[in-house]
Parts: structure tokens; C-alpha cells; sequence
């Protein structure tokens, strides 16, 4: 018998994405979709691509209703899923709780007054079984919680990206540079002038420029965690946003030690991912492309030292709403709950 689920903000881009992969799910059975302002209209009518709930209905986003599950996913905006998150534990404190936000990410109460602002929530385990935290990986600790915290999609990228490199102590991650190309799917539906076709198509733009993203502070957490004597983490953080409606492709620049070669980075890289599924470094010379993650829970990374200013480069490639946010999601879900890591998800993409 599967497992149910309930899924809050069902009718956004983020909780439309876990009810896709959700629908494929042989362990799991979304039962109850809910939203807010769609609330009481058809499952179809909104989100659809997603024919197999159709008939549907979205439920009111209410501690009652989502209650009682063995699941609840909680795809909501920043600030609204602390509170509602409490009401459910109240009621059905064995449900396995899911933070597609941003509400249960940070350890640092300064740090969410400083991008976030609001009442500040306790953090939970975070939802990047790869991640490599103090010599293992971030998956032992899923084993055992009952709260998730998914990563931010942006988050996620940058620190996979290099956090091999700061674990091994290859790099100086005081220095760190990334710019991201990234799609308007990222922020989500809310109607915003500058995510307008007739604002993007044909064009480039970057934005919160200057070290104001969101996601700064918990990238600066994640490569912090990598090791115990892991130094300072200072990162120079700019989004791109790009004319495509999904994918994030991240160039990540740091300075390596002295002597470091490229060898020596390809097999710290090698040593951490080599067995990973999800989370795949191309062969020397190939380099990744967000064409080629459509629809999987599929992070590609390319490593190169960049001799001349003895920087690596490390570009990385995924899906922001497949791998950066609700596969992270569900793959987390399925270690917490003792299913086979990879059930629902999938490596390969969509092309052409």
C-alpha cells in the first residue's frame, strides 16, 4: 500500500513540479493538493500538464486539511510555512514534514533578519542528501529526521558545485565567484513585470546584484559545513536572469592552493559524486548544458583549472524546479522514509 501525501501551494510551479514526480511515485500517493487562492477550483484548469490529477480539486491550505498524512510537502512562499508547519505537527505530529521554502534553511537567526525578515523558524535537516557535511554525506542525517528542509534551487547548484573542493582543502574559499544563468520559473507564479515574456525574450538581466540574494547566506552555510577547520566562506554571488523557463547553469570560480593541478581537483571531484546517481562530473573536455537536465533530478558538473589565473571552474547544470527544488524534495522524502533513494525520480532528461 503507498504512502499518502499532501501538498500545499499545489497550484505554484514548485508544488505542481513534486505533484508531477509525485504521480510517477511507486511508493507514494498524493491524496490531498491544496492551494490558496485557487482554492475550490479544478486540479486541471490550472496546472494543466498534469493530466493524471485533472478531475481534482485544489483543497484549502489548512492545518485540518493536511493533517494525517504520512507526507506533507509545503510548497509555499517564504514566511508561510513556520506557523502552518507548527499546526500540522500539532495534529499529526508523525507526519514527515517537507519545507519547499525557505522558512526551516537557515541556522543563523541574523542571517534570515538580513535577507529574509520575519519571525525566524527553527532550521531542520537539509534536503541535499550529496552534500558532503564533516566528512559524510547529508543523507545519514535524513535517515533519522522527521523535518525536511528543501535547498534553495540556486543554493543547492553552487554549493554541490564546490563543495569538494573546500572539503578537501583544494581551494581557498574565501574567493569564491558564481554567476548563474537562471529562468523565471525560479521565482515562482506571482505576476512581476520583469518576468514578462515581453521583458525577457531576447534579452539578459541581472539582478539582485551586489551580494542581496537570498540564497547567499545558505551557500555560505552548506560550504561552511563541509569540514570541521573549513575557513571562512566569503562568496561573490550574481544571477542572470535568461529566457528560458527552466534551468539554472551556475560558473563557480575559486582560487586553488598552491600546487593544486587539475588532476589532483578532477579526483576530489571524482572521489565525491563517482558513485553518485544524481549528481554526475563529465569526462575532461565536456561541459554542461541545462538542455540536458529538463525534467531529471540530474545535476551535471564540469571541473577545469583555469592555469593562467589559478582559479577552478567549475560549471554546473540542473532543473530548478526538478533537481533544485522538488526532486531534492522527494529524494530526501524517500531516504527519511526508508524507500529506495532514486523511486520517482529519474537521470534523464527531456530533448530535443
Amino acid at each position: 500500500m503507498k504512502l499518502t501525501a499532501a501538498v500545499a501551494g499545489a497550484s505554484g510551479y514548485a508544488g505542481g513540479e513534486v505533484l508531477r514526480l509525485l504521480a510517477g511515485h511507486p511508493g507514494l500517493h498524493a491524496t490531498t493538493l491544496s492551494a490558496h487562492s485557487n482554492a475550490g477550483e479544478n486540479v486541471g484548469a490550472i496546472q494543466p500538464h498534469l493530466r493524471s490529477y485533472a478531475g481534482e480539486t485544489f483543497a484549502d491550505t489548512t492545518a485540518e486539511n493536511l493533517a494525517g498524512h504520512d507526507v506533507v510537502f509545503l510548497a509555499l512562499p517564504h514566511g508561510k510555512s513556520g506557523a502552518l508547519a507548527d499546526e500540522i505537527a500539532a495534529l499529526s505530529p508523525d507526519t514527515l514534514l517537507v519545507d519547499c521554502g525557505a522558512d526551516h534553511r537557515l541556522h543563523s537567526e541574523d542571517a534570515w533578519a538580513a535577507f529574509y525578515g520575519g519571525p525566524f523558524n527553527k532550521p531542520w535537516t537539509y534536503g541535499v542528501p550529496e552534500l558532503l557535511v564533516g566528512g559524510a554525506k547529508q543523507r545519514e542525517a535524513l535517515r533519522s529526521t522527521k523535518r525536511i528542509a528543501a535547498p534553495g534551487c540556486n543554493a543547492s547548484t553552487v554549493s554541490l558545485a564546490l563543495a569538494p573542493g573546500v572539503a578537501s582543502g583544494l581551494i581557498d574559499p574565501g574567493d569564491i565567484v558564481a554567476t548563474l544563468a537562471v529562468g523565471p520559473s525560479g521565482a515562482g507564479k506571482a505576476l512581476r513585470t520583469n518576468l514578462l515574456a515581453a521583458e525577457i525574450l531576447g534579452s539578459a538581466s541581472p539582478y539582485a546584484v551586489g551580494g542581496t540574494h537570498r540564497h547567499i547566506p545558505e551557500i555560505e552555510q552548506a560550504l561552511s559545513e563541509t569540514s570541521e577547520h573549513a575557513p571562512r566562506v566569503r562568496l561573490s554571488f550574481t544571477p542572470v536572469l535568461v529566457p528560458m523557463s527552466r534551468g539554472i547553469l551556475a560558473t563557480c570560480t575559486a582560487p586553488v592552493r598552491e600546487g593544486v593541478s587539475e588532476d589532483d581537483l578532477r579526483a576530489a571531484w571524482d572521489l565525491a559524486y563517482g558513485e553518485e546517481d544524481f549528481v554526475q562530473v563529465l569526462p575532461p573536455g565536456q561541459f554542461p548544458a541545462t538542455g540536458s537536465t529538463v525534467g531529471a533530478n540530474t545535476l551535471l558538473l564540469s571541473v577545469t583549472l583555469d592555469k593562467r589565473a589559478g582559479r577552478v571552474v567549475v560549471v554546473a547544470a540542473l532543473d530548478n524546479l526538478a533537481k533544485g527544488t522538488a526532486g531534492a524534495a522527494i529524494q530526501s522524502t524517500n531516504i527519511a522514509l526508508g524507500l529506495p533513494e532514486g523511486a520517482g525520480l529519474t537521470t534523464n532528461g527531456v530533448a530535443p
